[in-house]
């Protein structure tokens, strides 16, 4: 079935045109405003099969189609170009259907300043004015590091005179401070040529890429040359020097440092957004880290998604790695460069450590939305809910029941409310179990749900979307006999979880539903349990506690439950009660009674 579009008379001469050749395809609406850019191996069966999908069609994808007024194309050498030329038309149009990449520019630079005499210094703003930027550094401690190395081992200039030749030779400038303690060497007085600070720069670039083992070689050379001339005191400085880098490496390197210039990429998604994490290996050592967010728009697979990420790294970071470490292939490939996909090892180390920066960025942004707009997080949640528990409603309004007692002592029941979500504690409620004798979890399971809807029906109360058990089938079935008393079966969506394997039990299903572990339903529905639990569990402790207190007193001859009550709420503990004076005894209980009690604890 082909997809409705008005102006389809129009483009079918040229969608029977285009070419069977590797290329970029770009849709327009009516007003010749770019709607999306797509690449192709083949560009007339792919742009053809935009018209003659079905049903099963993404109701936005739909959408675009109809909106399509106009096609142009550019046709290319291969599927790489291919790639590169859209990555590059969708940074330069934003069109709306196309992924939108979202960069994250709080983290830092390191900036070697286009300028004479360049400086270099951390920095969050990349501005397009011809300086060299090297980074970005996830760790701002790395990056400090690097910089704090970089100064020791070679004095650079800090301040930010302009340093042109006229102004050098008019002697402008004077030397400061950084001169005289040994940090500078005083180019704004002709003191160093141009020509040896850039030569002190092009080593300290090779360094900031993490090309230390050529830098370390270098610096060798320079102190045996010393030696050999008998200038021990500036082969000693150059050894200085050589020890500081081996010990920056010695830090900075995470795996085996034969594996040199590779790029590593890995990748993690929800339904909205798709995370990539980029960590550039050099030596051994990771001397680049980013993440980058993309925000899916139509039905992108994570191998394209993953795809448009790598093209954008390599392009922005001016990548020339020949390996490529990724978690899964893409869909084209880069003219010579080896894509590894491991399975064990160093080079699979490093591909965990990279899928665990994409995983705590994506927790990271979601932590934050959280923040601003709460609500909308308890509503994905309730969404979600409503999905996995295969809900007709969203349940904003959830309860749950759970049952407390010590062999069949002190029974009592707790039910928890949960709204949009998080506990709304105002209509937590305890229950003492009144009509079941001993240990009979089930039937105290079915008088307490009754109790409760009967009351709620009674008071015309709104019900919950969904009603939570802690327990498996039997507790469930009781239960639902309560709801059945009440005409309320099959009204109320209720499911039992019980512990042991976190099972979700149905009515009328004996195979129960198992959540992924790590899914927020599951953990909403833990949490609820959980409250209900320790709410059950802290007002059967002070009855058992109020109880156990009562029974003592009640063991004195002539007192009852009643005189028990207004001692305890006079004197508050046992304790108390035991050091009382007669005199105040006998004002609560009488005379009779208060000699009764003030001689029971005394001759004990």
């Amino acid at each position: 079935m082909k997809v409705i579009n008005p102006h389809y008379q129009k483009l079918e001469p040229i969608i029977r045109a285009l070419d069977d050749n590797p290329g970029v395809y770009q849709f327009f609406d009516e007003d010749a405003k770019i709607l999306y850019v797509g690449k192709a191996k083949n560009l007339k069966k792919r742009v053809s099969s935009y018209f003659n999908k079905d049903k099963s069609m993404s109701g936005k994808l739909r959408v675009l189609v109809k909106k399509i007024a106009d096609i142009k194309f550019i046709i290319v050498d291969n599927e790489f170009d291919a790639f590169l030329l859209e990555n590059n038309l969708i940074k330069k149009y934003q069109p709306r259907y196309n992924v939108m990449l979202k960069d994250d520019k709080t983290y830092p630079w390191l900036c070697v300043k286009n300028e004479p005499f360049p400086r270099i210094f951390p920095t969050r703003h990349v501005i397009k004015d011809g300086s060299l930027y090297f980074g970005p550094y996830a760790s701002v401690k790395m990056m400090n590091t690097l910089l704090d190395l970089i100064r020791q081992l070679y004095p650079l200039r800090t301040c930010r005179h302009n340093l042109s030749e006229e102004n050098i030779r008019k002697k402008k400038y004077k030397i400061c401070l950084e001169y005289h303690l040994g940090n500078c060497l005083a180019p704004c007085e002709g003191l160093q040529s141009a020509e040896e600070y850039d030569d002190v720069l092009s080593v300290i670039k090779d360094i900031i890429k993490g090309n230390i083992h050529s830098v370390g070689q270098t610096l060798k050379k320079h102190m045996s040359e010393y030696a050999k001339n008998m200038e021990f005191e500036k082969a000693q400085i150059v050894k200085e020097k050589i020890e500081l880098l081996d010990r920056y490496r010695s830090k900075s390197t995470i795996v085996n440092p034969r594996i040199n210039n590779v790029d590593v990429f890995s990748f993690a998604s929800d339904e909205q957004f798709a995370y990539v994490n980029f960590l550039k290996v050099v030596n051994g050592a990771i001397v680049q880290a980013h993440t980058i967010e993309l925000k899916k728009k139509l039905e992108e697979s994570p191998e394209e998604l993953l795809g448009i990420a790598i093209t954008d790294f390599r392009q922005r970071f001016k990548s020339d790695a020949k390996e490529i470490i990724t978690p899964f292939t893409m869909d084209v490939e880069i003219p010579d460069v080896l894509i590894t996909i491991p399975q064990r090892g160093d080079k699979k180390m490093l591909l965990d450590l990279s899928e665990r920066n994409a995983k705590y960025y994506k927790l990271e942004k979601q932590k934050r939305k959280n923040l601003v707009d709460p609500l909308r997080h308890s509503k994905r949640i309730l969404e979600q809910m409503k999905k996995d528990l295969r809900l007709k409603v969203q349940p904003d309004h959830i309860e749950c029941f759970d049952n407390s007692n010590i062999q069949g002592d002190f029974p009592v029941a707790a039910m928890v409310v949960f709204r949009n979500a998080r506990p709304f504690k105002k209509e937590y409620r305890h229950y003492n179990i009144k009509t079941v004798e001993g240990a009979n979890d089930y039937a105290s399971m079915e008088e307490i749900v009754y109790r409760r809807y009967k009351r709620l029906l009674s008071e015309k109360s709104l019900l919950p979307q969904l009603i939570v058990v802690d327990g498996g089938k039997g507790q469930l079935n009781a239960a639902l006999s309560a709801l059945s008393r009440l005409d309320l079966r099959g009204k109320v969506a209720i499911i039992g979880i019980a512990k042991r394997l976190e099972e979700i039990y149905y009515p009328g299903d004996s195979i129960p539903l198992y959540l992924d572990k790590k899914s927020e339903t599951l953990k909403v529905i833990q949490h609820l349990r959980n409250e209900a639990h320790r709410f059950g569990i802290t007002h059967h402790r002070k009855k058992r506690e109020k109880e156990t207190i009562k029974s003592v007193l009640t063991k004195v001859e002539g007192i009852g439950s009643s005189s028990s009550q207004a001692l305890l709420s006079k004197f508050r503990s046992v304790k108390n009660i035991k050091n009382a004076k007669l005199e105040d005894l006998q004002e609560v209980v009488g005379k009779a009674k208060g000699r009764l009690v003030f001689d029971h604890f005394n001759k004990m």
